[in-house]
């Protein structure tokens, strides 16, 4: 029974809160403008509820809660959250929202209605819709600030979803949503994606690390106290009055990369935490005070020289600036320390639109990187041909990347993404200057254009009108930009050699006294096992197709069973794909008693029964079966989400499966004869291979072993470490 008196106090409860947080920037007719857009999704979604069987308002509401009280919206965009999915869901237009709220919130709902659908069809579907959320930047950047809030709302109620749905919509936004939040400089919003992200993807290490982090929270406090203390009051005999001094825990993703990354345990790691000191001051002092700060902090405590990062004079390419160190406290601990101001803490938590806010103040710095890259972007989707799914993919790689400086002859600086060459800063400085680039000079000295430049280094483009783009470049190059102006030119070559082509093939059949017909020359393609008409006029250009060998195609009795095998292959795999799937896409069922399905077990993560699986249709190996937690599981919903089948394991499991376990501790005299003991006379496991590497007195060990499923398989870690000696056993990825 729904109690309807309760939910419209939840509903006003949440509305009110809006208000209050939005208060402080509202103008005149702002409240009343709100309250109307909130009537007006009220009304819309009045008979809606969402998978949690709550009230669908509630889900605007949260969206432009988020984007006043986390982003730093303001007016529209809370206006445009509230109303994001009224076009979709309800009978009202575009037109009906401009009428009533004008222009630029019609704008933004226009831009999120046309996104609405990323990720929901086939994979190039999922690219071209990404690149039409990306499009919006060159009008309003609001409409993906706006997605981000709602992508963050929809992260945080997953819990009511089906298992395979929250896989799905956790991959993706583990995919996409989290680079992009990090790239728009919204840190708290992304650190957040990635937590939840692993919280439905592998639930045990969340719940792993999220109470070690609560368990250790009295000692981080005292911890954080105890070394703040004494930078504190020196803060305020120098005059200091208005600081604020922070220390929080890093995210959960965040550490359980490091605990991967370094190979240890938690306990291991030393900057579990930041510690942050904040401080209002003018902008012409910020400068000055925080290295003035950064001295003060280096007077009590042993900096590390090679952790040093002054993100102040080269802010990110997202508009972050900070000054990083890592210095030795009293008890032998690192410990990292970020000096900001408050303008710069509150770029760094809010990302673009404060950056907005204090672009357009009176005092604004120069333009920062973050719209150097917003126009980047643009440069990016102005080369209309390139492929979709390619775009996709380059513009991932550069998403999450950090720069290196270099600098023109002139002195100009140039950021380019970590790990560019000197032919990605050829293309950075100019198309055509790419295109004819020969080789390069860097701090004087000649070097090859796959030159991987560093920090500091001086480049000059060495150039010739003969020179052209190869396909080689393709191996070296690291910007999107470099590798699309690269693909784009192959491409017109490639289109220039096939009509070429296509006159000689006509000439040909024209001697022939055969017409150069549509079915004629389709045929021809497909008897020379060529993928498409150009694909062949390009092989006979390049004189891959001897011309001489259409006689023979011609005179052939046999010539009309060709086909290509792209198209062969198509209709038979969608015929494998729908009996695996079935009317109503069922449960594949894998594991003993179903040798008929063609599935196999994935090399990447080998799954075991009792893991947490998926299926992915491969083209020509039948299904592959993942473990959620692998590796490419990210990748592969995201992308390929119609190849995506649920799995499962069945009951009656007789197989072994291969699977991969380190081993850590002390070492000592008969420790390998003991591991052994466990594994092949305790538990009958049978081993494959085992290899244990000692140094200083520690030992380091890796076993792939057969067990019949994860049940064995914990069985087994719980022996090995009671074995004297043996301080971790953990499962891994071969």
């Amino acid at each position: 029974m729904i109690d309807h008196e309760a939910e419209r106090k939840e509903i006003l409860r949440h509305y009110r809160k809006l208000l209050r947080h939005a208060k402080p920037f509202l103008k005149d007719n702002d409240a009343k403008i709100i309250k109307k857009a909130f009537n007006t999704s009220l009304e819309a979604h009045k008979d809606m509820r969402r998978k949690s069987g709550e009230p669908y308002i509630l889900h605007p509401l949260a969206v432009a809660q988020i984007a006043v009280e986390e982003i730093g919206l303001g007016t529209t965009s809370i206006v445009a959250a509230l109303l994001h999915d009224v076009v979709e869901d309800t009978d009202l237009e575009i037109a009906d929202i401009e009428r009533d709220f004008g222009p630029s919130v019609a704008k933004i709902i226009e831009g999120l209605t046309k996104i609405s659908g990323v990720f929901e069809y086939g994979t190039s579907q999922q690219a071209e819709n990404f690149r039409k959320m990306l499009l919006t930047l060159s009008d309003d950047v609001r409409v993906i600030l706006i997605k981000l809030a709602d992508r963050l709302h929809n992260m945080r109620t997953l819990g009511s979803m089906a298992r395979d749905k929250q896989l799905k919509i956790a991959s993706e936004t583990m995919y996409l949503y989290a680079p992009l939040a990090h790239r728009l400089g919204l840190y708290a919003i992304k650190s957040e994606l990635e937590d939840l992200h692993l919280k439905y993807t592998d639930t045990e290490t969340y719940k792993f690390i999220s109470n070690k982090i609560r368990q250790t929270k009295a000692a981080r406090n005292k911890f954080i106290g105890d070394f703040i203390g004494p930078v504190e009051e020196e803060l305020r005999r120098q005059g200091f009055t208005n600081f604020e001094v922070k220390g929080r825990p890093k995210s959960i993703y965040s550490i359980l990369k490091k605990m991967k990354k370094q190979n240890v345990t938690f306990e291991e790691i030393y900057d579990l935490f930041a510690i942050r000191i904040i401080l209002d001051v003018p902008y012409e002092q910020e400068k000055p005070v925080c290295w003035r700060v950064y001295s003060i902090v280096t007077d009590f405590y042993q900096p590390n020289p090679d952790r040093l990062r002054d993100w102040i004079s080269t802010p990110k390419a997202n508009g972050y600036e900070a000054l990083h160190t890592t210095v030795m406290s009293k008890t032998g601990q690192w410990v990292e320390v970020q000096i900001r101001t408050k303008r710069m803490d509150d770029i760094a938590e809010r990302g673009y639109a404060a950056h907005w806010k204090y672009k357009t103040g009176s005092n604004a710095p120069a333009e920062s990187g973050l719209d150097n890259w917003i126009n980047k972007v643009r440069d990016m989707l102005d080369v209309n041909n390139t492929n979709a799914i390619e775009f996709l993919d380059e513009f991932r790689t550069n998403l999450f990347v950090e720069e290196v400086f270099v600098f023109t002859p002139k002195g100009e600086l140039i950021i380019l993404p970590d790990r560019a060459t000197a032919l990605d800063f050829a293309f950075e400085i100019h198309t055509h200057i790419g295109y004819q680039s020969l080789g390069a000079k860097v701090n004087q000295k000649l070097v090859p254009l796959s030159y991987r430049l560093h920090n500091g280094d001086q480049v000059e483009i060495l150039t010739s009108q003969k020179q052209k783009p190869t396909g080689e470049w393709l191996k070296f190059v690291t910007t999107s930009k470099a590798r699309s102006k690269i693909k784009e030119f192959l491409r017109e070559e490639r289109k220039s050699k096939a009509e070429e082509g296509k006159e000689q093939v006509i000439d040909r059949l024209e001697l022939l006294s055969i017409e150069p017909s549509a079915g004629n020359l389709n045929r021809l393609a497909a008897y020379f096992n060529a993928s498409s008409l150009q694909d062949f006029y390009y092989r006979v250009a390049v004189n891959l197709i001897d011309l001489k060998e259409i006689k023979e195609y011609i005179f052939n009795p046999q010539s009309e069973k060709y086909q290509p095998a792209s198209l062969l292959m198509g209709s038979t795999f969608d015929k494998e794909v729908e009996k695996i799937r079935g009317i109503n896409s069922q449960l594949l069922v894998i594991g003993g008693g179903t040798d008929k399905i063609d599935y196999e077990l994935a090399n990447c993560c080998n799954p075991i029964p009792g893991d947490d699986v998926f299926g992915f249709q491969t083209v020509d190996h039948g299904i592959t079966i993942h473990r959620t937690t692998c590796p490419k599981a990210v990748e592969l919903m995201s992308n390929y989400g119609h190849r995506i089948v649920k799995a499962k394991w069945t009951g009656q499991q007789e197989l072994s499966f291969l699977a991969g376990i380190t081993l850590k501790g002390t070492d000592r005299v008969g420790l390998v004869n003991d591991v052994t003991k466990v594994i092949s006379n305790s538990l009958k496991v049978n081993m494959r291979s085992i290899t244990i590497d000692s140094h200083d007195g520690v030992f380091e060990g890796r076993l792939m072993i057969f067990v019949n499923d994860t049940a064995q398989l914990e069985k087994l870690i719980q022996k090995l470490l009671k074995v004297n000696g043996v301080l971790s056993v953990d499962r891994f990825d071969s």
